[in-house]
């Protein structure tokens, strides 16, 4: 380690200082508790496990599993080491598991017991995998992760730089393959302090982990109420009423949401009559009545925001209040600028993609150096993402780039021509488009509309359930409409602005 770096590992040891005999983490399922010096202690027991079976600086670790106090630990070990987290999105099908497992190619794979199933189906598959454990106690039939914290002694101090990769996460499919994301210390560290910044984070605040630690939200917010010094109170998952609870009984003050869990939450606290006064912050996507519902109703703050993986997370944030529908303004050390397809800069107040340099910037695509040299062009970081200024400065979204149209049903992403692809695999249909639709739970819906070869008949739970047997149930229509004829550009390709237009309601 040089001079001048600092990594997540040197801020657990900071912490372990600092904060020694203060709660970390609280883990909602079985009460287990920790305070941030016996964080320390098992993450050093578990980095010289690792390193004793073999784990060396750059290696992968594959997880597949619900939020844990384990997962957890797994991130501060890896760390140390200099090895490079992988988590897995436990919604995802078999062939893609399978695919994001191959493609970053884990060492060791931690698996929770109700998924190991799945993946001994696969072991065949995955040859760069060479051993399989339990991710938490007495959960399934592989290794115990607990065996590999029985090593005794301290394990061999590792060079490892800010700028070294930490964690990689796969993003929504484009053209038909995710795409790793590959994030450093640095990243992360400057992803914390951001938010430490603009939540005004104390080590009295207590948040509440409901997002799951494969999506950059519910990982980067629990590091950064680790870096701050506050609770951690984890839910493995999640359950409206137990969140309602969880927000009463251990005062939660900070949480970060994508629609209907906020609604769904204040629905439970009222029906219980839970005392919801300590909830200060919520930061995500949901809709201006909910948002007004929850200010109401705890006298808290929304924060409204854009922002992507490649970005860790955030590139703008503000109160909701300030520019209601906005997606606030840019981060202090985020320089977004929107341009044309020429890559020059727009005139405000006038859409363009929205591009970004600083040290939130994700380090590359794995192994896809093509895709990073066309997404890092002119020295900036493309998002694909389209938006505009306005007068005062606040960032305004506007979808994405035709090649790279994005649905974002509950937070997640979903890119319409990974789900037209496996439509097309139906032998009834001849041509789908897919795209997305207001929806009163979701926020936005995905809608496919669909031409059927000559002759073929076909129901649209028929075609959902088809899709949801083949890739993740949340990237499946909730809309299907079946159409005798579509509109079609010159080359006989459809012409996806009219069929949008003209079926582009939620029903």
């Amino acid at each position: 380690m040089g001079l001048r770096d600092f990594t997540v590992y040197d801020l657990i040891k900071r912490n372990a200082v600092t904060f020694w005999d203060r709660q970390a983490w609280f883990e909602a399922d079985d009460g287990r508790t920790l305070t941030f010096a016996q964080y320390k202690g098992d993450v050093d027991r578990l980095a010289r496990g690792l390193q004793a079976s073999g784990i060396k600086k750059g290696d992968r670790i594959g997880v597949l599993g619900k939020n844990s106090l384990e997962y957890f630990l797994l991130f501060g070990a890896a760390a140390a080491l200099g090895a490079i987290m992988l988590p897995i999105n436990w919604r995802l099908s078999p062939d893609e598991v399978c695919f994001n497992l191959n493609d970053c190619e884990p060492k060791m794979l931690f698996v929770d017991g109700e998924f190991q199933g799945l993946i001994s189906d696969l072991k065949e598959r995955l040859p760069s995998i060479e051993s399989y454990y339990n991710l938490r106690p007495d959960q399934g039939s592989f290794i115990e992760l607990e065996s590999l914290m029985d090593i005794q002694g301290d394990f061999n101090d590792v060079e490892v730089n800010t700028d070294d990769g930490f964690v990689i996460m796969h993003t929504a499919a484009v053209a038909g393959r995710p795409r790793g994301a590959l994030l450093s210390h640095a990243n992360v560290l400057c992803a914390n302090m951001h938010f430490g910044y603009l939540f005004h984070l104390t080590p009295e605040d207590v948040h509440l982990n409901i997002l799951p630690l494969f999506h950059v939200g519910g990982l980067f917010l629990a590091l950064t109420g680790f870096y701050a010094g506050a609770l951690n109170v984890n839910m493995g998952g999640f359950d409206a009423e137990r969140a309602a609870e969880l927000i009463g009984e251990r005062k939660v003050s900070l949480m970060i949401c994508f629609s209907p869990m906020l609604s769904s939450i204040i629905e439970q606290g009222e029906k219980r009559g839970t005392d919801m006064g300590s909830l200060r912050a919520v930061a995500g996507l949901e809709t201006p009545e909910i948002i007004e519902k929850y200010q109401d109703m705890t006298g808290g703050t929304f924060y409204s925001m854009y922002g992507q993986t490649e970005t860790s997370c955030v590139v703008s944030f503000g109160r909701y209040s300030d520019r209601p529908g906005s997606a606030g303004k840019p981060i202090p050390m985020a320089d977004v600028r929107l341009v044309d397809d020429y890559d020059r800069s727009v005139p405000l107040g006038q859409v363009g993609e929205i591009t970004m340099r600083g040290p939130m910037v994700f380090k590359g695509y794995w192994n896809l150096p093509e895709e990073n040299e066309y997404t890092f062009r002119e020295g900036w970081h493309h998002t694909g993402d389209l938006g505009r200024f306005d007068e005062d400065g606040f960032l305004w979204y506007a979808g994405r780039k035709p090649e790279k149209e994005l649905i974002k049903p509950g937070g997640e992403n979903v890119y319409p021509a990974e789900v037209e692809k496996v439509i097309l695999r139906h032998p009834a249909v001849e041509v789908a488009v897919v795209f997305g639709v207001p929806d009163p739970k979701w926020k936005e819906g995905v809608k496919a509309v669909c031409r059927l070869k000559v002759g073929q008949d076909l129901e649209p739970r028929e075609l959902i359930d088809f899709v949801g047997e083949r890739i993740a149930g949340y990237k499946k229509p909730h809309y299907v409409e079946f159409v005798s004829d579509l509109p079609l550009l010159d080359d006989g390709s459809p012409d996806r602005a009219r069929i949008k237009e003209s079926f582009g309601g939620g029903q």
